[in-house]
């Protein structure tokens, strides 16, 4: 193998280790983005969808739906007061 082969060979390698570090340096700048994020939803409908969807799904079952259902809306009103 002639030296250019290698050289080209131990740049293909050390390329992923390049952009895990650049990926690295980043991640406390995404988790204070996504933790102001979540701060400011606080309270907002959007964080009790899931608990509504879930209750409403539930809440279709005959018979025993509305007593399934009372903890998933109960979720759906403390995120949503």
């Amino acid at each position: 193998m002639a030296s250019g082969e290698t050289d080209r060979c131990r740049a293909l390698n050390d390329a992923p280790a390049a952009g895990r570090s650049r990926i690295r340096a980043y991640m406390p700048l995404m988790r204070c983005l996504l933790l102001m994020t979540l701060l400011a939803l606080s309270g907002c409908s959007i964080l009790a969808a899931p608990c509504r969807i879930t209750s409403a799904a539930v809440g279709s079952v005959p018979v025993v739906g509305g007593a399934a259902a009372t903890p998933t809306n109960a979720c759906g009103d403390v995120l949503d007061p």
